[in-house]
């Protein structure tokens, strides 16, 4: 396997967490998506949506969409404690609070910071209303995680999850749009204060 990606981007982190989590090592391929690499013509006719993360498979085919590239490392190098859930219940809540995170937090966090910070004005048309909108969106989620985490250890329930990983993604990205986890959402910040110090994620940390 080969994993095209963008060390810093938040799907690109997202995948490269849950490879952490479940010990698995591959090779990477950087892309330049900031100087459009990954608009060619050689990485459209590999990737179905023209981004990272992708990965290439031993047979030479390709999987886009980071959740999808996670699911199937977790089938491929399955363990005892699923990321994606061990029961039926388990992960139905798993994926509803992955489809919360995913359409309420991280979507608008990266159309807030498209439109704002005009980041690729070269390749798509930037609204500075939207994206002011879609950080206050980005606001209004918040205390739903808050309250989400005062009634278990993580997001999903009390084992950590693909859930998890998102939610520490998009509460790392939010600082690109001055937004902070401050002490009026206790459960939130001990929360990310917690999932900051598991040894996968501390190995991906760049040494100060």
């Amino acid at each position: 396997m080969k994993l095209y990606e963008l060390a810093q981007s938040p799907s690109a982190r997202r995948v490269s967490i849950f490879l952490a989590e479940k010990g698995i090592e591959v090779p990477r391929v950087n892309v330049d998506i900031r100087g459009g690499e990954n608009l060619s013509v050689e990485f459209k006719a590999k990737s179905l949506n023209g981004r990272i993360p992708l990965l290439e498979l031993d047979d030479g085919s390709y999987l886009c969409e980071s959740v999808a590239i996670c699911r199937y490392l977790e089938e491929t190098h399955p363990s005892v404690n699923s990321l994606f859930g061990n029961t039926p219940l388990e992960r139905a809540k798993v994926e509803m609070w992955q489809r919360i995170i995913e359409l309420q937090g991280l979507t608008a966090g990266f159309q807030a910071f498209r439109n704002l910070s005009g980041v690729y004005k070269d390749r798509e048309t930037c609204v500075e209303a939207w994206g002011e909108e879609s950080r206050i969106r980005v606001i209004d989620f918040l205390p739903t995680l808050d309250q989400q985490l005062s009634k278990s250890a993580f997001v999903a329930g009390d084992e950590f999850s693909i859930a998890d990983i998102s939610a520490y993604v998009f509460i790392s990205f939010i600082k690109n749009l001055d937004i902070e986890v401050t002490d009026s959402l206790p459960h939130l910040k001990a929360w990310f204060i917690t999932v900051a110090q598991r040894p996968a994620i501390v190995s991906l940390t760049p040494k100060k």
